[in-house]
């Protein structure tokens, strides 16, 4: 059999290519900011995760070339060996106070942190325990581990429940949650995981890529929404949102950390972070702890967002949390009409991403929306009119 066999066959890509829906790989020609060139052509843009609207400010870009003419454009090599940057070290110590943990670790990308936290973690004799609708790279952090995979239905406690039931006393026990869900923008249960991880002896990790900047006291995310900080063991976050840059990070005791930077293979057999990256990164996080209000304007434009969709008879998820996240999905269940939907507002001049499995089931696909601290209300009210009409036609 040939082992390009499966590259033969036809899929969704073909069948959305075949109907004019295919909706990836748009090109930018322009900056990631509210509005953007795409294509030759203004869209409105509600598909990027540049939650606090930093890849513009001009002290956050004047932090990337003073380090990029500093340091190069690269550090060729491993944070374990010869890639190490002092400006490394600065940006971990200030992410760990911020956070308010003892020690944070940083990885090359935010897909890479959860492959290298889980598989150095959860051993063959572990288990880890997922809501169903975890991050994709969460999963596959669970595949590199040699550690036992058990799934709970989404925000789901009874459910968290009967699976750690299942768990072996002798075995050591992960649950691994999203902070903020990525497609749907609702917030985990936090308050209640903590619980039964106390009952059954479990550590928690919180995913809080989408969380970091966007809940909680001045955006340190879903455990300080909650109360929580003390009793969530490992946060795992990106820089490539509302920090503007790209990498990833783990916060955590300093034991823990220490075991993590010599026992995690994707952390060890990288390169680091990029100069200009790393600077760009600790300037965000900086302007957020000078900034708070960023963190406040963004939950107004959310509300916003969420009270005009509901205005407009437009069905959205809501958060478990009395709080608006700036994630909002908008039901369009099967593939081509998300598609062409999709399209549609494309062509009218809103980007939105389109969720497919397997991502979502495949009955609940639908268009992602998210919204910057540096939107305004009247570039939303226009963007929502589009999508409500929009939507009123598919």
């Amino acid at each position: 059999m040939d082992l390009f066999e499966k590259c033969m066959q036809p899929s969704r890509a073909d069948q959305a290519r075949e109907l004019d829906i295919y909706p990836y790989f748009h090109a930018l020609e322009s900056r990631q900011d509210v509005e953007v060139i795409m294509e030759g052509k203004r869209r409105i843009m509600l598909g990027s995760n540049n939650y606090l609207g930093l890849t513009t400010d001009p002290e956050v870009i004047e932090a990337g070339i003073r380090a990029f003419e500093k340091f190069g454009s690269g550090c060729s090599g491993s944070r374990f060996l010869n890639g190490t940057l002092e400006m490394h070290l600065e940006l971990e110590d200030a992410l760990a106070r911020f956070l308010r943990k003892d020690s944070v670790v940083t990885f090359s990308t935010g897909f890479q942190s959860n492959l290298g936290i889980i598989s150095a973690l959860v051993g063959r004799s572990d288990y880890v325990i997922c809501d169903r609708e975890n991050h994709a790279s969460i999963y596959d952090g669970c595949k590199l581990s040699f550690g036992k995979m058990l799934r709970y239905r989404h925000n789901d406690m009874a459910d968290l429940e009967k699976q750690l039931q299942k768990v072996p006393e002798t075995a050591g026990t992960l649950i691994v949650t999203d902070g903020v869900f990525s497609m749907g923008g609702d917030i985990a249960n936090l308050p209640e995981i903590v619980r039964l991880a106390r009952q059954y002896g479990a550590r928690v990790m919180v995913d809080d890529a989408h969380g970091l900047g966007v809940v909680g006291e001045g955006g340190r995310g879903t455990a300080s929404h909650f109360g929580l900080e003390d009793e969530v063991d490992i946060y795992m976050g990106t820089f490539s949102k509302s920090l503007a840059s790209l990498g990833g990070y783990m916060a955590t005791s300093a034991r823990v950390a220490d075991y993590v930077r010599h026992t995690s293979r994707p952390f060890i057999f990288s390169a680091s972070i990029t100069p200009a990256s790393c600077a760009v990164a600790l300037t965000a996080l900086r302007k957020l702890e000078a900034h708070p209000e960023l963190v406040t304007r963004l939950r107004e434009l959310s509300a916003y967002a969420r009270a005009g969709f509901q205005a407009r008879g437009v069905r959205t998820r809501e958060s478990i949390a009395d709080v608006p996240t700036p994630i909002i999905p908008l039901y369009t269940n099967d593939m081509v009409n998300t598609l062409a939907t999709g399209k549609r507002l494309y062509d009218a001049g809103v980007y939105v991403n389109p969720v497919l499995p397997p991502a979502v089931p495949e009955s609940d696909c639908l268009l992602r929306t998210s919204y910057m601290a540096t939107h305004t209300e009247a570039l939303l009210d226009e963007a929502m009119d589009i999508i409500a009409a929009e939507l009123g036609r598919g």
